[in-house]
């Protein structure tokens, strides 16, 4: 289990940003010289659970993310899986998470196998729990006829399959995922989705970023909704709807997003 608890970060502003924020007034997210990211984004994803992480574009899910991937440090809060605070020591968050954007990068020279057995490696794999892994992701992913093709000849769906490989061979506890579908077409998409189902029997909590609503109602268990950098949604789908008192998932989450201001 991941537990969220009262994330906030702040960034200080450029003189650019300074400028577009005299243009746009409306984020009261900014302090004198900083922004505040995030403030107060809290959530929590159970064992063999999928979270879908919502919000509009700006809202502060990528900062949450990137606080998950361990590319930033948040400024306060905790992350603990099974209560432990990884926080306190980012090797060990890097190896009990496993992160995937669509920016995650990978060499192009070498071949897929190449790529995801290096990156085992820097986790400290050795070869035969490389191989035995391996074998069953490969499957999994359906990419076995790409492992010896060097990534620059790969489709974009299919250096995507690769990347999740890179991002999951170490076996991670905890599985974040962000946009992980972006600009793929139906048959890539479908193995994704396939994937992030298939860990609910692993018992791997996966939190799961995306605009597209259709994909959160295929695969996920509950969502949490952030806006103006706090959590203004956390449950199940069915309580979104009858909290909000609309039918579709759309409708709901535009609901909450239209009211964020009574949640801050």
């Amino acid at each position: 289990m991941i537990e969220v608890s009262h994330l906030a970060k702040k960034f200080k502003l450029t003189k650019e940003a300074k400028k577009q924020f005299k243009n746009h007034n409306n984020d009261t997210r900014q302090i004198g010289e900083y922004f505040n990211a995030i403030t107060d984004v809290s959530f929590s994803c159970n064992n063999g659970q999928v979270l879908g992480l919502l919000g509009p574009n700006g809202a502060g899910k990528t900062t949450t993310l990137r606080i998950l991937a361990t590319s930033i440090v948040a400024d306060s809060g905790s992350i603990t899986i099974n209560n432990q605070n990884i926080l306190d020591d980012i090797n060990v968050a890097k190896r009990q998470i496993g992160f995937l954007s669509n920016k995650t990068g990978l060499y192009a020279r070498l071949t897929a196998k190449e790529n995801i057995e290096y990156f085992a490696k820097l986790h400290g794999m050795n070869r035969a729990d490389i191989q035995q892994y391996g074998e069953v992701l490969y499957k999994q992913l359906n990419i076995e006829n790409y492992l010896h093709r060097r990534i620059e000849t790969l489709s974009s769906g299919m250096y995507q399959k690769v990347s999740i490989a890179r991002a999951v061979i170490h076996q991670p506890q905890v599985l974040v995922f962000d946009e992980p579908t972006t600009g793929l077409d139906i048959m890539a998409t479908h193995t994704i989705l396939d994937f992030i189902e298939q860990q609910k029997d692993l018992q791997r909590p996966v939190i799961f970023s995306t605009h597209h609503l259709d994909e959160i109602t295929a695969v996920a268990d509950e969502v949490a909704i952030i806006n103006q950098g706090r959590t203004c949604f956390e449950g199940t789908l069915n309580t979104l709807q009858q909290t909000t008192e609309k039918e579709s998932i759309r409708e709901a989450f535009m609901h909450v997003i239209n009211k964020t201001q009574s949640c801050l």
